[in-house]
Parts: C-alpha cells; sequence; structure tokens
C-alpha cells in the first residue's frame, strides 16, 4: 500500500495484481511505504478502514481517493496457481504441484478449501465499509495504460514500472462445468469485474448494512 499525502491519494495492493511492480515505481514519492508483512502489505479496505484511514485523515488529509486495482476472476485465480507451483514451494501445503487448474479452481469453490486453494476473493478485498469508505477509482489490471496515465496526472511523474514477481507461464484449462460453479458461487467478482469503466470509474457494490441493535 502507498499514501501520496500532498495529493490525497492511497494506492490499495491487491494480490497478483502487479502491485509490487507500482510500489517499486512509485515509493519514491510517496509519503508512506507499507511494504511488509503482507497482511498489512495488501490491506484490503476494511483493515485499510479500520487501521489506517484514521491515521491518514488526521495527519494527512480528509477523505482521501482510494486506488485499486482488479484482474479477470479466471486470469487472477491462473496467477495465483502458476504461481504456487514454483519449485520453492514444492512439498508445503500450499503448493499447487500435482495439481490440475480443474482441480485448483474446483478446490477454491469448495467451502473447506484445502491451503493451496486459499486465495480470498478480490470482490471481498474491495468491499466498501459501513462508514462508507470504498475504492473511488477501480483500473482492470488489463488497463494498464489507464492505470499509468491516470496516476501520472495525479501524481505528477513519469511512472515505468518494472517486471515483478511475475508468475512462470503455463497452460491453463478450465472446464465448463467447473468454470460454471465458479461463476456461480464468485458472481459478486465477476459482476465487479464487468462494471468497471474508463478511467477507474465503477459502480461500486452496496455498502454493508449497518449493525442491528
Amino acid at each position: 500500500m502507498l499514501v501520496f499525502s500532498r495529493q490525497n491519494l492511497v494506492l490499495l495492493s491487491v494480490p497478483k495484481t502487479g502491485s509490487t511492480a507500482y510500489e517499486a515505481a512509485l515509493a519514491p514519492h510517496a509519503a508512506m511505504v507499507i511494504s511488509a508483512p503482507p497482511d498489512l502489505k495488501h490491506a484490503p479496505v476494511f483493515r485499510y478502514n479500520r487501521f489506517f484511514r484514521p491515521m491518514i485523515e488526521r495527519f494527512i488529509g480528509a477523505d482521501p481517493d482510494v486506488v485499486a486495482v482488479m484482474r479477470e476472476p479466471i486470469d487472477w485465480l491462473g496467477s495465483w496457481y502458476r504461481y504456487r507451483r514454483r519449485d520453492a514451494l514444492d512439498g508445503h501445503p500450499n503448493s499447487t504441484i500435482g495439481q490440475s487448474f480443474d482441480e485448483f479452481v474446483a478446490a477454491y469453490c469448495r467451502g473447506d478449501a484445502p491451503p493451496f486453494a486459499r486465495v480470498g476473493s478480490q470482490a471481498k478485498f474491495l468491499e466498501p465499509q459501513r462508514n462508507g469508505t470504498r475504492v473511488t477509482h477501480l483500473f482492470r489490471y488489463e488497463d494498464q495504460d489507464g492505470l499509468r496515465g491516470f496516476l501520472e496526472r495525479r501524481l505528477g511523474v513519469s511512472i515505468d514500472p518494472p517486471s515483478c514477481n511475475r508468475s512462470p507461464q503455463s497452460a491453463l484449462e478450465l472446464s465448463a462445468r467447473i468454470e460454471g460453479r465458479l461463476r456461480r458461487k464468485y458472481a459478486d467478482d465477476f459482476a465487479l469485474y464487468d462494471g468497471i469503466g474508463p478511467d477507474g470509474h465503477y459502480e461500486a457494490p452496496a455498502p454493508l448494512p449497518p449493525p442491528t441493535s
């Protein structure tokens, strides 16, 4: 996560969306760089709202714009699958070595997903909060020109993100049956991605309802 005080802007780091490359390119221009541990670097909206937003609004500026990137859900899972096939994870519970992509996605759709398929949900990561805290600009991962253009205009700098944390390339095959199950169970992810328009405009889901007394 990067915080830009003068521009009153926060860039969240959604996992597997190129956030490490933008961190490397923009860290010198940021007032705050949250690069570790992973639970803080990749703080979702609810964690940003609880731990970071009060501090940012008090010391940097009120109601900062929040920017994030979302990847097409099947492609996003493919990146996780390939990343967890690397040799360094061989024998680890998170490894996908020996699993087909179809098996990985089927496991991801289970209510009791095994460790190698526990990767969360982008829609859950980006879910608006009861107090109105939400992502204000959401870009598709595939729209790198739009994302770079927005950040360059907002920050007043030229950006050339390096290649970081690239997952090993491999063919991905997903059966129609498993894809159908994925689209039904994670319909919110597909709907959110499909609703992203140009320049980061999108239709945000309704905030969580207020707690009942």
